[in-house]
């Protein structure tokens, strides 16, 4: 599935190589002849910044970056480039490519490699000529003694548990049910090497997973509940790492039938947050990092079957709150409602839950980052830094008490909905509710991102490609190499 990432010391003369340099720089590449250097500097003179060098036996593209004063943008702009490149090296029909950039830092290399990678992704599965579709891309090899194997080791990781993550995501509602997508899990922990253990129906119920339950009664399918670990040796963190995903493989929005036009088109996303606890444990478990981590998928459809649950319903959750269910589309929360509270018994060091959980962290931001909040300040703090590193940026919201109020029911614990505005905040309050203990104050640190907006793209956004775009995937794992340290 993914362009297999080597490093060699020196690149082979006569190969297909990328050079990467700085624009106006007087270095070039020591072997090209006087009249290509010449024609290079034309035309950067020209604006035109990445340069083919065509020899017939091999090409060589001489790219010329503009330096950025904000670190994360400048990375980011790699990565644009490194999706240029990729289209070229394809369209070309190249097996093979190397990188280079001596008058660039290795991250810029780094990031460079990471947006042909991520760019060499594809979801074929479902085409006829699927052979004739794929691209031609099989391996990139990186010439910098300055980069660790470790290095290149992470990278390679973190865009496989990424394009993981956009296969969950891309594949549809007829073939990823609950229960396959827990097969899919499967693969992928016995590919990383982490742990997973399925819970099936019974097992939910004996928990007393009310929300998860709820959600599911209009389903034919049964709902699944998947703990993956990710457990090493000697981890830097004596209390473990938590993440929660959204597991709704398709939602109808239920016997509240989602009333907008096509809004039902894109729901096989609404798995998004899963995707993501799934991709981030593949790639922690691939880069072997010396982190604690649990991921928690709670799973199941929203239909409006006979049995379906209703609005006016009363639920009973895991920790024992009662639920007035005031809209059926609201489900998600109900799902990560009971995950969160699950989550207590593992006595974590942070909780961090994903979910494409609310059209409002969508009518806010729009797709250009993810909507953030809790109570994790400092761990919140570090995320931001990971988000901008990585350019999946987060946009903390503010958290006030008082949007609690608007989730006060006249007849059970709390409901399933606020008041019209400020939807993404009032969902992150219900769900903060299951993040305490019987006293009511907070169980444990924690972090609620909405990745609403970014998961799922109708269009090509460069490196991210379009549809699934396996979003909260590189920034937690970025958060989680700094915690290794």
């Amino acid at each position: 599935m993914n362009t297999i990432l080597l490093q060699e010391l020196e690149a082979p003369t006569e190969t297909d190589l990328i050079w990467l340099g700085l624009k106006g720089s007087e270095g070039l590449p020591s072997q090209l002849s006087e009249a290509e250097a010449t024609f290079v500097k034309e035309q950067w003179a020209k604006e035109i910044f990445t340069v083919e060098i065509n020899r017939y036996s091999h090409r060589i593209w001489i790219v010329g970056m503009p330096e950025k004063k904000v670190t994360h943008q400048h990375l980011e702009a790699f990565r644009k480039v490194g999706h240029e490149l990729n289209r070229l090296i394809n369209q070309q029909k190249l097996t093979a490519i190397h990188l280079m950039g001596p008058q660039v830092t290795p991250e810029d290399v780094l990031a460079t490699a990471e947006g042909i990678l991520l760019s060499n992704y594809q979801f074929l599965k479902y085409f006829k000529d699927a052979e004739k579709r794929k691209h031609s891309l099989q391996h990139l090899t990186i010439t910098d003694p300055r980069l660790t194997p470790g290095a290149l080791q992470q990278l390679q990781a973190v865009v496989a548990g990424t394009c993981h993550g956009r296969t969950l995501v891309n594949e549809p509602f007829s073939f990823l049910t609950a229960v396959q997508m827990a097969e899919e899990f499967k693969i992928m922990s016995q590919e990383a090497g982490f742990k997973l253990e399925v819970l099936q129906k019974k097992q939910i119920e004996a928990l007393q997973m009310g929300g998860l339950l709820a959600v599911n009664k209009g389903s034919i399918d049964p709902p699944t509940f998947s703990i993956m670990e990710w457990h090493p040796e000697n981890p830097v963190n004596a209390q473990p790492i938590v993440l929660v995903g959204k597991g709704v493989v398709y939602d109808t929005g239920g016997l509240s039938l989602k009333p907008t036009p096509n809004s039902m088109d894109e729901m096989k996303c609404d798995m998004g947050g899963a995707a993501a606890v799934a991709g981030v444990l593949y790639a922690t478990a691939k880069a072997k990092l010396p982190v604690h981590v649990i991921g928690l998928v709670p799973a199941t459809d929203n239909r409006p079957s006979g049995n379906a649950y209703a609005p006016g319903d009363v639920i009973s959750m895991h920790n024992g709150s009662t639920v007035e269910v005031m809209n059926t589309d609201a489900e998600g929360r109900l799902l990560l409602a009971d995950a969160l509270s699950y989550a207590q018994k593992y006595n974590p060091e942070l909780v961090i839950d994903f979910a494409t959980l609310t059209g409002a962290a969508v009518r806010a931001i729009g797709h250009y980052g993810i909507v953030s909040m809790g109570n994790a300040t400092e761990a919140h703090q570090r995320l931001q830094e990971s988000g901008e590193r990585t350019y999946e940026r987060m946009a903390p919201q503010p958290f006030w008490e008082e949007y609690a109020e608007e989730l006060k029911s006249d007849i059970a614990d709390l409901k399933n909905l606020g008041g019209p505005n400020a939807g993404a905040i009032t969902a992150g309050k219900f769900l903060e509710h299951f993040t305490k203990n019987k006293e009511g104050k907070a169980a444990y640190p924690w972090l609620h991102l909405d990745i609403a907006g970014p998961a799922f793209l109708g269009f090509e956004d460069s490196y991210r490609g379009k549809w699934g775009t396996g979003a909260g995937i590189r920034p937690v794992f970025d958060f989680l190499q700094h915690r290794a340290g």
